[in-house]
């Protein structure tokens, strides 16, 4: 349903009437339903010989033609699910066919068209208009891809075939030197540099989505392949795997906000004496008096931690058992229970068993033994059984092994002489991209900018609406109404293609070569990408995840099948009823997977968090309740704990509990504290 703007619905009707015109003169009085398969296969030859006559025209008629069998022949459905039904058989067909290398040619052909550029670059204003022809190659492309990528119990062993020669065709190139996703990051970049403005970016960016979903795989996939690579490298088995403990997870109640704050201020208002202190931006730097919050008298701290203004610790619950004398019998209160113990295994890094034995032994010994982490003599016996559970819980990640890998064949180039690549579907792309991958990340980045809730719409800022545009501007109240909620469903629609696939490009790289990994990050922090990520969350988060900008009577397949009801104010407003728009809760979690992806273990990039004063703008992300949303949050909240000084981690105690439940541990890091 993503795949088109609700100013394309009138173009259904098109296709469908280009279909019906060729097919009545090629097969007199029939149905496409009622046709046997070795007819309709004559039928799509006929229609892909249609593809190579000169006239543009003609082409496009027939490229229309086969969208209408790739969207499921709706003028000859009754209900929805038959719609799905045939445009599943038929985009398996036209696959067999060979339509997707046609189709190729063709885009090849339209990237090309030096006329449609410069008619665009002329035009004050582009609309749809201008991307007829890319729209209709690409929606063919897309609805192929995304079909054939999902796989069936009901699918024919054939079907299945054609799946993996699909998935190899896409992956590794044959014709041309390079896969298929590098065309489409062409096409983002030749957009953003301005030469191309009316590329339809929406579709180009959900296809280069799926085609990695489908080369590379889905995040269901990597979790596999990564258990299959750490037991080819012989490394233990993951402690647990991370997709089943998050879907577990509950969330936590959002931390208190400042109304709630006044409030208790108010109530507390016999202790509002003492000023507010302003706190040095980082504790840590300001060293006239490290603990110059310390003035407070003993009894007034222990005041703030019963009566905690700021968080309310004290569940009203337990305030009541404070205060009750013995004699009263309470009531049976229903506890919540919560599920024993913490989440996550611990882990313990290497490095961390170094660091820890080196200041032992400086404490006890006065000297050090550099990497040696089995020589315990001298020590004293707790410090032995520290070592002991280090030692059990210690992690070695693939990145460990590659980069260790690495450093060994740097000290012997000539001895161990060159490293065998296996040649992947990530490697190849990783290959293709490497020329060009700063402007692929820059493009990519300017247009989620572009695509931002938060983005005004300046002179400067890239053009993302040419493909949702009309030719004509609304006149009422109502068309402008439409276009309204189209433009914002369109620009959620790019948003949530971009953040999937950097997300996807980041763990795929990681687990195929950490550098890799490491280049592309480099890359997206150069282009920005930190501050982006903050402003995209500096918004009302809640009003942008219960957002409805969706009219479900023009959702394909609907709008195909079902006689289309009198649009005004209040069908526009009738939306789903879903709480969530799940789409931006999705973007949400992904952006926040790469600002932890791109922060984690990196000091500078953390301090960028701190100086952004990213922590405000992460609180407030913490009042969706939804539990993956919440732990990505929390892990970012906790690298930069340390640096926000005691005046922070003390008025947030709620959030920190909440870090210490939802967050991995790692045994001798003390975030919470700022050592």
């Amino acid at each position: 349903t993503e795949l088109y703007s609700y100013t394309e619905e009138p173009e259904f009707a098109v296709n469908r009437k280009c279909f019906q015109e060729d097919f009545q003169t090629q097969v007199k009085g029939g149905r496409w339903s009622e046709l046997d398969a070795s007819k309709q296969k004559a039928y799509v030859m006929q229609l892909l010989d249609g593809l190579e006559v000169v006239d543009r025209n003609r082409r496009l008629k027939v490229a229309r033609a086969i969208l209408y069998l790739a969207q499921g022949v709706f003028g000859e459905c009754d209900t929805e699910a038959e719609v799905l039904y045939w445009a599943r058989y038929n985009n398996f067909l036209l696959y067999q066919m060979g339509t997707f290398t046609a189709f190729l040619e063709m885009l090849n052909m339209e990237m090309a068209n030096s006329q449609a550029c410069s008619s665009a670059l002329r035009k004050p204003a582009i609309s749809l208009a201008d991307s007829t022809a890319l729209r209709v190659l690409l929606s063919v492309m897309y609805l192929m891809v995304e079909t054939i990528r999902a796989e069936k119990e009901t699918d024919l062993p054939e079907w299945k075939t054609s799946r993996e020669t699909f998935r190899t065709e896409l992956s590794f190139p044959v014709h041309s030197e390079e896969p298929f996703a590098l065309l489409l990051f062409t096409m983002v970049t030749k957009f953003c540099s301005g030469h191309a403005p009316h590329f339809p970016m929406k579709k180009v960016l959900l296809l280069l989505w799926k085609v990695l979903v489908f080369t590379l795989g889905g995040f269901e996939a990597l979790q596999a392949m990564k258990v299959r690579k750490r037991g080819e490298l012989a490394l233990p088995p993951l402690p647990e795997d991370s997709i089943q403990v998050m879907r577990s997870m509950r969330a936590a109640s959002p931390p208190a906000y400042t109304i709630e704050l006044v409030e208790q201020q108010q109530k507390r208002g016999h202790r509002s004496r003492r000023p507010l202190m302003k706190q040095d931006s980082l504790d840590i730097y300001n060293e006239r008096d490290p603990f110059k919050n310390d003035e407070l008298g003993a009894d007034e701290e222990e005041a703030d931690e019963v009566d905690s203004g700021i968080e309310g610790e004290l569940d009203l619950l337990e305030r009541d058992t404070v205060v009750q004398p013995v004699s009263v019998p309470r009531p049976p209160v229903e506890r919540v229970s919560f599920p024993k113990g913490l989440p996550w295994a611990p882990k313990v890094r290497q490095k961390d068993i170094e660091h820890f034995l080196e200041a032992s032994r400086n404490k006890f010994i006065g000297f050090t033994l550099g990497q040696d982490t089995d020589t315990l003599v001298g020590l004293p016996r707790p410090i032995h059984e520290s070592v002991k559970t280090l030692k059990q819980h210690k992690y070695i990640s693939i990145s460990d092994v590659q980069i260790k890998n690495e450093e060994e064949l740097e000290k012997c180039p000539l001895s161990l002489g060159e490293e065998d690549v296996e040649e992947t579907p990530c490697e190849i792309l990783y290959r293709a991209m490497l020329y060009n991958l700063p402007q692929y990340m820059i493009a990519l980045l300017k247009i989620l900018l572009a695509a931002a809730p938060t983005s005004k719409a300046k002179t400067d800022s890239i053009n993302i609406l040419a493909d949702v545009l009309p030719e004509e501007m609304p006149i009422t109240v109502l068309q402008s109404m439409k276009l309204g909620i189209d433009v914002n469903r369109h620009k959620e629609i790019i948003v949530k293609s971009i953040s999937a696939l950097l997300l996807l490009l980041l763990k795929h790289f990681k687990l195929n070569h950490v550098y890799q990994f490491e280049y592309v990050s480099q890359h997206l922090v150069f282009a920005n990408c930190i501050p982006l990520i903050l402003k995209f969350f500096n918004q009302n988060i809640m009003s942008y995840i219960t957002a409805k900008n969706s009219i479900s009577v023009l959702d394909y397949p609907a709008c195909t099948v079902h006689e289309l009801p009198e649009l005004n104010a209040e069908s526009l407003e009738t939306g789903d009823n879903n709480q969530f728009c799940w789409r931006n809760l999705f973007s949400c979690i992904n952006l926040l997977r790469i600002l932890n992806k791109l922060t984690k273990w990196k000091h500078s990039r953390t301090m960028m968090l701190v100086v952004f004063k990213s922590a405000p703008i992460l609180k407030r992300a913490l009042k969706v309740k939804q539990a993956m949303m919440q732990l990505y949050v929390l892990k970012l909240l906790k690298i930069q704990t340390k640096y926000l000084g005691r005046q922070w981690r003390k008025s947030n105690m709620k959030t920190m509990s909440a870090i210490y439940q939802k967050v991995r541990h790692r045994m001798n890091d003390d975030w919470a504290y700022g050592n």
